[in-house]
């Protein structure tokens, strides 16, 4: 969910901007993990232990149309490994039921670890849960991922319909 469909990293730069006065540019952050992308290593955690964080995420750019489309061809889960973040899970549900109320409730998994799910693909943006996955893993671009290039990458909602519609 988070840095797939949701789009936490303009989220952390815009709350990082509010909270600090500091503007820090997508091309800044390339290649660092959450807890290295601001000058305090502390923000992003704090951020996402923030009340209203998860909730007014922005909706990634293509992805409520791309969802629509794969839902044609596949069974689509939204997968969030929520449990780190308590308080996010009311705030995930409510903000998949306001952008993607098409996902039914049945097809909606808050876990803690992602190796537990067992579906054919997964696009993910995080190594950890694309490493021990079982299926075909796909790597949804993000800051953090860019220097790892062992799962197929797509950069895009567009390239990511484009990939699994030659898997049907």
């Amino acid at each position: 969910m988070d840095g797939v469909i949701a789009d936490t990293e303009t989220q952390f730069i815009n709350w990082y901007e509010l909270d600090y006065g500091v503007k820090v540019y997508p091309h800044e952050i390339l290649g660092r993990e959450e807890n290295e992308m601001f000058p305090d290593k502390e923000a992003a955690r704090k951020f996402a232990f923030t009340p209203g964080f998860f909730r007014t995420l922005p909706v990634m750019p293509g992805a409520v149309e791309a969802v629509q489309t794969l839902m044609e061809n596949f069974d689509v889960y939204i997968v969030s490994a929520a449990m780190e973040f308590p308080q996010s899970l009311p705030e995930k549900l409510e903000w998949l039921q306001e952008n993607f109320p098409f996902i039914g409730w049945r097809n909606i998994i808050f876990c803690g670890d992602k190796s537990v799910i067992n579906t054919d693909f997964m696009i993910d943006d995080h190594i950890k849960n694309l490493d021990y996955f079982k299926g075909k893993p796909i790597m949804f671009h993000a800051f953090h991922n860019v220097n790892h290039n062992h799962h197929h990458r797509v950069n895009n909602w567009k390239e990511a319909v484009a990939f699994l519609e030659t898997h049907l």
